[in-house]
């Protein structure tokens, strides 16, 4: 069974169409990357898969049980008042872990992503790319069978996009979630995945999907090669194609 499914959904505001027909099915470990216009219905679908709200028409089928699926937003919406380690403990609190264990396994989880010895730092204390670090941690401190992506990168440097890329596939790596990775980057989008869904302008459908070379994570050199560009080059082409058909 699939970790989840969309089955031919349909979302629409204010009787205006915004997702569908749209269907998807993530296997088990796999990142699949949507990539579209703004307000194609991509950050729609991902509310679908995460249970956030449900669709007018079509089916979402979740193999992932309650509180096995941890969602990264744009913003890492990190509590102000509490310290990177109180952050990433708090899912593991609220589901019963004991305080002692829930703060041994945020430690941990920071270490991953490379934030020991920032632990009791508030979320003004660290930069764009930290608090999103410590969002990345407490997303998967709780071993999630489903990670979903929404833009996290949006607002930080290249440089800083680039490192947290690496970071989400060795973490991605360790711990084996099904991942959806919502971006407007192609290039993100070939690099972080091992498939890339392209929708259409709004109400989005799939207008192509496209596997990537090499295997997951990346090696080194991997956005020079042959093979990255021209997957680049074809995943731009089918979003010329769907913006000139609109």
């Amino acid at each position: 069974m699939s970790v989840a499914e969309l089955i031919d959904v349909e979302v629409a505001y204010g009787g205006r169409g915004a997702l569908g027909p749209f269907s998807l099915a993530l296997a088990a470990g796999e990142i699949v990357a949507l990539v579209g216009p703004s307000g194609c219905g991509k950050s729609t679908a991902l509310r679908l898969l995460a249970g956030l709200e449900a669709p007018q028409k079509g089916q979402v089928r979740r193999g992932a049980r309650p509180g096995e699926t941890a969602v990264v937003f744009q913003s890492p919406t990190l509590a102000p008042w509490l310290t990177a380690r109180s952050n990433v403990a708090l899912p593991l609190e609220l589901s019963g872990v004991s305080k002692r264990d829930a703060r041994e396994r945020a430690d941990a989880a920071l270490a991953r992503v490379g934030l020991s010895g920032r632990e009791a730092a508030r979320p003004a204390q660290l930069s764009g790319g930290m608090a999103m670090r410590v969002s990345l941690a407490r997303a998967l401190v709780t071993s999630p069978r489903l990670l979903l992506l929404d833009e996290p990168f949006a607002a930080l440097d290249e440089i800083t996009r680039r490192a947290l890329a690496d970071d989400v596939l060795a973490l991605w790596r360790e711990t084996g979630p099904a991942t959806v990775f919502v971006t407007h980057s192609v290039e993100e989008a070939v690099y972080m995945a091992s498939r890339v869904v392209v929708m259409s302008p709004g109400p989005g459908r799939i207008l192509a999907e496209l596997a990537t070379p090499q295997s997951l994570p990346r090696p080194p050199g991997f956005r020079t090669t042959p093979q990255f560009r021209e997957t680049v080059e074809q995943v731009s082409a089918a979003l010329a194609q769907g913006m000139a058909a609109a």
